[in-house]
This record gives structure tokens, C-alpha cells and sequence, in this order.
């Protein structure tokens, strides 16, 4: 089984709609016997927390079901867990190197760079446009799917 763990500052906003959008995508290639998806945090800000309702609010709007969660912190022994660490930007991306103490197995990745891009999905905590934020989602999961098929 490969396992996928998507991650961002708070596990609220941008890793929760990553887990989502990512388990409706597995779901419907019929490849959720394979691929275990889940989230977390880099921070200890939120735990505990349920997705942020901005989150909530585009997922139901574009009619993707909303994974069950609440906000946990990336710990190092998740990075010998997982397959694919998926951070959503730079920042987080250092911040996950940091607890897991590097990244010697080259697991560590930002979601939109499976889409070719370098760039950073911004927090819609801090800009309130989770449309914008659904729409790089949805491009880095169904561009990550696409490289995890070919190694099935």
C-alpha cells in the first residue's frame, strides 16, 4: 500500500482539502485498496480542530465529501510511515525537514510540483480565497495520482 500524508501549518485549511480532494480522487479510479491518504500539521496551533469551514464550505460547493478529521502534528516517525510527504509550501516544506530530520529518502515534496510548478498553494487562512486554493489542490492530487499510478 502506498501511503500519502499531506501537510500545511495548522491541518485545518490546505492538508485537510488535500485529503479530501485526494480520497474522492482515489476513490473514484477505484484505487482506495492501494493508496491510504491522511493529514497533519507542522504546527501545534490547531490540534484537535476540525477542518476550518471555508474548507468545509468549498468541498460540499464542489461536491466532494469532507474526510472525517481533526488536526494532528507531523511527528518524525511519520516520515518513515509514508511513501510521499506532501508539503503545500515552502515554509511548511522546511518546517517538515525539520522534524524529520531531513529528508535522505526523498520523500519530502510540495504538491504542485507534481504539476511542474514551484509554486506555493497559499493559505486561504490568510487570503480567504479558498477557490483559489481548491483549484491548486485539486491540479497537485490529480497530478500526484497520476505519478503514484505508475509506480502501481
Amino acid at each position: 500500500m502506498i501511503k500519502v500524508l499531506f501537510i500545511c501549518h495548522g491541518n485545518i485549511c490546505r492538508s485537510t482539502m488535500a485529503e479530501s480532494v485526494m480520497t474522492h480522487l482515489v476513490k473514484q479510479s477505484h484505487l482506495n485498496h492501494l493508496i491510504y491518504i491522511n493529514s497533519a500539521a507542522t504546527s501545534r496551533e490547531e490540534i484537535g480542530n476540525p477542518p476550518h469551514y471555508g474548507t468545509v464550505s468549498k468541498l460540499r460547493q464542489v461536491g466532494i465529501p469532507v474526510v472525517p478529521h481533526r488536526a494532528t502534528q507531523m511527528t518524525a516517525s511519520d516520515y518513515k510511515e509514508y511513501d510521499y510527504l506532501i508539503g503545500m509550501d515552502t515554509y511548511n516544506i522546511r518546517n517538515m525537514q525539520r522534524i524529520a530530520g531531513g529528508d535522505p529518502d526523498g520523500k519530502i515534496y510540495k504538491l504542485l510540483t507534481f504539476a511542474n510548478s514551484g509554486r506555493d498553494i497559499a493559505d486561504p487562512w490568510y487570503t480567504g480565497n479558498f477557490d483559489e486554493t481548491y483549484n491548486d489542490v485539486l491540479e497537485g492530487c490529480q497530478a500526484l495520482l497520476e505519478e503514484i499510478r505508475k509506480s502501481l
